[in-house]
């Protein structure tokens, strides 16, 4: 049998001087594993005499212990030269960079940016409010009958009933946040509000959820003129078609009196849509004067101040300039769909085509 002291003097000495975590543990199991120096000295205690079996056995688990701890130690030795030398490392700042996808802009944050650069350029300033309304601002100061259909819960989201008996509302426009700065600040006023507006409608034109932009100016001087030459303007810089054809015809809502849907001239020869000159005609938007009573609601002298305002789907407006066929598709959260209608970030040109 091996003496134990010679066998933990080599040991020892091997596991201090091994140069790599793989030696080290090749040395580890040579003494201590299954088959190994230590192990075997162990079993061959029961072949010497009964008084020699104590002071043997003691040996040999001194040695055990001895390389465990050496083993241990140098294994931490590894651990810090290993961490030092990655502390150490260096970037090499002539690498080409890694490849990297590059994100899009979704077609209706460009859309009201590309609004909001238009009507901007005209003196408008943006107005924003609540998503949750109170019904008087959503309806009743718009001079919304109660039996109108829009009050309907069939078309409006409401919420749960209060104590007073009253329901709140997911706002079905963004006229609210016109009433609300009517009532906030003195005329003159020039605002568009686009934002989130919520009704019961899902198709392929139509969303639960959807976004619009209104305006509103209100003064002493503003006539229907300034508002048809307003919206002619913007139409023909949002599409950017100089010539765009742009009619005005009379309709009604409750809250603008005289009323009129605008329509673009377009074409849909060959059973595609071309914004610009041909022989139809589509509607993007309502307006009109503001109603007396809009005004009286909120606080204005209709027989001082008048005003026109305007509202339109984004959406719509978006689908149109861009070619997108399914209004569903903008909700999806498909990658694929924002690569191929996206827009690259800080690489795209303004809408505005002057001075407005």
């Amino acid at each position: 049998m091996d003496d134990p002291q010679k066998v933990k003097e080599v040991a020892l000495t091997s596991i201090r001087t091994s140069q790599s975590p793989a030696e080290l543990e090749g040395y580890v199991i040579q003494y201590t594993g299954r088959q190994g120096v230590v192990t075997q000295g162990l079993r061959g205690l029961g072949s010497l005499p009964a008084a020699e079996r104590p002071a043997a056995g003691a040996a040999w688990n001194a040695v055990k212990e001895a390389i465990a701890q050496a083993s241990e130690d140098k294994r931490a030795e590894f651990h810090s030269s290993g961490l030092a030398a990655q502390l150490a490392e260096r970037a090499d700042a002539t690498l080409p960079a890694m490849p990297a996808a590059q994100g899009r802009i979704h077609p209706i944050s460009q859309t009201i940016d590309e609004i909001i650069a238009i009507f901007g350029e005209m003196g408008f300033v943006v107005a924003e409010g609540p998503h949750i309304e109170d019904d008087f601002y959503n309806f009743t100061a718009l001079n919304i009958p109660p039996e109108h259909p829009a009050r309907q819960e069939h078309d409006t989201f409401y919420l749960p009933e209060r104590a007073d008996g009253s329901r709140l509302v997911l706002r079905t426009h963004t006229s609210p946040v016109q009433v609300r700065t009517m009532l906030k600040q003195k005329p003159p006023i020039r605002i568009i509000v686009p934002g989130r507006t919520f009704r019961c409608d899902h198709d392929a034109t139509h969303s639960p959820m959807f976004h619009q932009v209104e305006g509103l100016v209100i003064d002493r001087t503003t006539h229907m003129g300034h508002l048809k030459g307003c919206l002619i303007e913007f139409c023909r810089a949002f599409f950017d078609v100089d010539d765009l054809p742009v009619r005005f015809r009379p309709s009604y809502f409750p809250f603008t009196e005289p009323s009129a849907e605008v329509d673009i001239g377009c074409s849909r020869e060959g059973g595609e849509l071309k914004i610009g000159a041909g022989g139809s005609w589509l509607e993007i938007l309502g307006s009109g004067m503001v109603h007396p009573q809009v005004l009286r609601n909120c606080g204005i002298d209709p027989d001082e101040y008048q005003g026109f305002a305007f509202g339109m789907g984004i959406e719509r407006v978006a689908m149109l300039k861009y070619g997108i066929p399914d209004l569903r598709t903008m909700y999806d959260s498909d990658i694929r769909w924002l690569r191929h209608y996206g827009f690259v970030p800080l690489d795209i040109p303004s809408p505005v085509r002057g001075a407005l």
